[in-house]
Parts: C-alpha cells; sequence; structure tokens
C-alpha cells in the first residue's frame, strides 16, 4: 500500500525552471575562475581534453535519470529510482544514506567555498579571526529564506541568473581566443610527447574534471512540481548537459591559451588564475563580471541544492525511509519542505564551521568534497543498477540503454573511484601533513558511512520494517505506479 503525502505543489514551474535547477548545481562561473585549478595541475595543456572527457563520461551517467524520468515522477529522484527497483526495495535505504552523505559534505562548495573565494578577493579580510564563519552564515541564511518562500521565486532567480552566467563565459571565452590570436594553438586538443602529459594523466584530470559537472540530474527532485514531468524532466537534463559544454569548455581552452600553452605549468600554482585571464583580456570590466557571476554561481548552486536536498529528504521521509516523519511537513503556503530545508542547512553548516575551523576554509572545503565526489559516484552506481532491475521489473527492458550503457557508467565510475581512492592514499603516504591525514579520515569515514552504515540500516529495514520498504519509491505524482512482476 502506497501511503498518502502531503502535496509539494503541481505545475508550479515549468521547463526552463528545470534546465536552471541542474545548472544551478553545476555552477559554471565558480569552476572557470578557480576550481580548475586541480584538473590544469594534472593535466597541464591539455586540460581542455581532460574536462571534454569528463563532460562525455557525465553525460553517459545521465542516461539512467533520463531514463528513469520516462516511468516515475517522484521528488526522491535517485532514492525513488533506487526504492522501486525491486519490489522488496532493498536498493532504496543505502542509496539514501550515500545520498544524504554527499548532501551533508557538498554543502561545503557554497558555505565554504564563497567564504574562500571572498578571501581570495580580499587577503586582508583573513587577518580578522574567524570572520568567515560570518559569510557562511551569511550564505546559509541566505539559501534558507530563498527556498522557504516556495519553488517559484527560487528557480525563477536561478533561470534568469543561470542563462546570463552561460552567456557571458561563451562570450568572453570567444573575445578572449579571438584576443589571444597567434596564440590560440591545437595542442591543447591533442596527446603530445612534447609537454610531457600522457593519456593517463589526461584521464586523471577527468576525474576532477567530472565534479565540474556533477548536478545535472537533480532537476529529478522537481518531479511532482515541474508541469508534465515525464517529458521535461529529460528534456531539463538534455538541455542542461549541452549548455554546461557550452560554457565550460570553450572557456576552459580560452583560459589555456590566454595564459599560454608552454607556460600553462604556473596556472596551477596561481589561485585565481581564472581571473587573471579575463582580466587580462578583457579589462577591468570582464573582470568585475566575472566576480559577480561568480558569487552568483555560489548562490544558485546553493539554492539548487536547498532546493534538490529538502524534495528528495521530504520524499524519503514521507516513505519512512532513514528520515523522521516531520521532515515531510509542506509548508500550508509556501508549498516548500520546510523542516526539510532547515534542518539540511543547519546541519551542514555545523559541520562545515567545525571543518573551517579545524583547516580552515578553503581547506575543509575540499577535504569535505572528496568524500562528496566518492559518495555521488556510489549513488549513480546504486541507480544505474536500480534502472536494470526496474525496467525487467515492469517489462519495459532494452538492452542497450537498460542493461549496457548503465553497466558501463558503473564500469566507469568504479575506475574514478579507483583514482581518486589512489590519489588520497598515496599523498598521504608519501607527504605525511595535517591537510593529507584529513583527506584520507575522509575518505575512511565516507567509506564507512556508506558501506558499512549502508548497510546496517538496509538490515534494519528489511528485517524490522519490510513493510515500509516495500512502499518506498513508489508514489508518483502523474497516478501511474509502478507495475511489479513477481520477478524480485
Amino acid at each position: 500500500m502506497i501511503r498518502r503525502r502531503n502535496r509539494l505543489q503541481r505545475n508550479a514551474v515549468g521547463l526552463f525552471q528545470g534546465v536552471f535547477q541542474s545548472l544551478g548545481q553545476v555552477a559554471p562561473a565558480a569552476d572557470i575562475a578557480i576550481l580548475l585549478v586541480a584538473s590544469f595541475s594534472i593535466a597541464g595543456p591539455e586540460t581542455v581534453l581532460s574536462v571534454i572527457f569528463g563532460w562525455l563520461i557525465y553525460a553517459l551517467w545521465m542516461i539512467t535519470p533520463y531514463q528513469f524520468s520516462k516511468y516515475k515522477s517522484n521528488a526522491g529522484s535517485y532514492y525513488a529510482y533506487a526504492s522501486s527497483a525491486t519490489e522488496k526495495g532493498k536498493f532504496g535505504p543505502i542509496t539514501a544514506f550515500s545520498f544524504m552523505y554527499y548532501d551533508i559534505t557538498g554543502a561545503a562548495f557554497g558555505i565554504l567555498g564563497l567564504s574562500s573565494f571572498i578571501f581570495l578577493l580580499s587577503p586582508e579580510i583573513t587577518r580578522i579571526p574567524f570572520v568567515w564563519i560570518l559569510f557562511a552564515a551569511a550564505f546559509t541564511g541566505y539559501i534558507i529564506a530563498v527556498t522557504y518562500f516556495g519553488i517559484k521565486p527560487s528557480l525563477g532567480y536561478n533561470a534568469i541568473a543561470g542563462l546570463a552566467e552561460v552567456l557571458f563565459l561563451l562570450i568572453g571565452a570567444i573575445i578572449i581566443i579571438i584576443r589571444v590570436g597567434p596564440g590560440n594553438s591545437v595542442l591543447p586538443f591533442t596527446i603530445s610527447k612534447s609537454t610531457g602529459i600522457g593519456f593517463s594523466a589526461i584521464m586523471f584530470g577527468a576525474v576532477f574534471s567530472i565534479l565540474d559537472f556533477t548536478g545535472s540530474g537533480v532537476v529529478t527532485t522537481v518531479s511532482e512540481e515541474i508541469r508534465e514531468p515525464k517529458r521535461n524532466i529529460g528534456r531539463s537534463i538534455i538541455y542542461a548537459i549541452v549548455l554546461t559544454a557550452i560554457s565550460i569548455i570553450p572557456a576552459t581552452y580560452a583560459l589555456t591559451v590566454g595564459w599560454g600553452v608552454h607556460n600553462i605549468a604556473s596556472f596551477a600554482t596561481t589561485s585565481d588564475a581564472g581571473l587573471v585571464v579575463f582580466s587580462r583580456y578583457l579589462g577591468p570590466v570582464g573582470l568585475v563580471l566575472l566576480i559577480i557571476f561568480t558569487v552568483n554561481s555560489y548562490l544558485t548552486n546553493g539554492v539548487s541544492k536547498a532546493t534538490a536536498v529538502s524534495r528528495w529528504w521530504y520524499s524519503a521521509a514521507s516513505d519512512g525511509v532513514v528520515f523522521p516523519r516531520k521532515l515531510s511537513h509542506i509548508h500550508p503556503k509556501y508549498k516548500s519542505p520546510a523542516n526539510a530545508i532547515i534542518a539540511w542547512a543547519l546541519g551542514s553548516f555545523f559541520l562545515d564551521v567545525v571543518m573551517g575551523i579545524l583547516y580552515g576554509p578553503e581547506n575543509a572545503a575540499f577535504i569535505l568534497e572528496a568524500g562528496t565526489g566518492i559518495s555521488i559516484i556510489l549513488v549513480h552506481i546504486l541507480a544505474n543498477t536500480s534502472l536494470t532491475f526496474f525496467t525487467r521489473r515492469i517489462g519495459e527492458f532494452k538492452l542497450l540503454t537498460h542493461g549496457i550503457a548503465p553497466a558501463v557508467a558503473t564500469a566507469i565510475g568504479l575506475v574514478v573511484i579507483y583514482f581518486t581512492i589512489s590519489d588520497v592514499v598515496s599523498r598521504w603516504l608519501s607527504t605525511p601533513s595535517a591537510v593529507n591525514d584529513a583527506y584520507f579520515a575522509s575518505l575512511i569515514v565516507t567509506m564507512a558511512w556508506i558501506i558499512i552504515g549502508g548497510l546496517a540500516v538496509t538490515a534494519y529495514y528489511s528485517r524490522k520494517r519490510p513493510g515500509t520498504l516495500e512502499s518506498a519509491g513508489e508514489f508518483d505524482v502523474e497516478g501511474s505506479e509502478a507495475r511489479s512482476n513477481p520477478a524480485d
């Protein structure tokens, strides 16, 4: 039996807002301004290839939410997909646990990342003890306020600001490329022995580049509020993936040639290299606009993330899985999952402040993001497996799209996890430091949370509350509940 639930507002947003719900999570201006440094430090002048491979890999991962969106309109997103994959719903709790870890640690991107960016712009601010906590608190308060008052104003702002951000990055990249003139080169698109960068380094750089595109599938969390969800969710994913490529790939090439292909080694040692290139070729106006859009990237990322997290927490809480029922409360006036918004934002703020005090806001952001990357990849792997099970369950299985494609995506995800773990462990062994110790500890906590915690909570529900799992994830806002076959 499927439990009745408090309802989110039907038909509150359309395709345009759906696209930028996803793009807001990607935050392309922040990637270009400061976050591509890790990829440049590994892939050097061929970083644009790493970014292209990263985009292709993430686009492959988007096949699963695109396919699921045709069959299920549930704000639970990956959690709901996994829960309904089998009649006994055993994939649900571990997916929820992994997804929750991603949500809590991933908030550091905005809460701590924005503080770090402000410090970068004005280093003298760092002399004021713990002033970054004020920035983090202001950011947290902003995303609570914007999302608390409903989805229409929050995603309406995201859509307008996001479109302006894409256009600015694309136009800015074109201007830089034109002004570089003879400095343009095909070298960034080739695997050249002359640079000392091999294919393995390019693919390792792609591991970090994947994180630059993470978030394109979060539009699935507004499935219960978007018009014609089974049509518009899939279209939103496709359009968002295309727009991320348009905004990030040309700009990455522009940064490469704008800095100088043969001088690119120094790019990775300059924390504000993206700002430097835009200032050099676009002048003070270009610099100011990039700063504005970067701050806006953090803000829209926070709004998009709060919107996504609160919806799927609300869905899981409505099912009685992992979260308390109180988080399924819908505000009677604004139709937002208000309790879930506040719980996530305050919990993440507390974690980020503690980590920021221990390691500084910038290092803390990167330490927490290490666990974020692993956890979201595991969520995708669980979703890929769920797609195969779910389509077999409802008699819609197609070998290519529901079998081979998700299997390949899972294999790539495992490779990415291997490179990530290998890098963290090798740095911990070869270069002992407090920060590398923290990275290693973050890795251990992540794996323990997901594997031990996830399996434990799955065992609990399977033994103590099997009826809860059987109905979890079955809700469909359009009334087409999952058909089941006795194949579980």
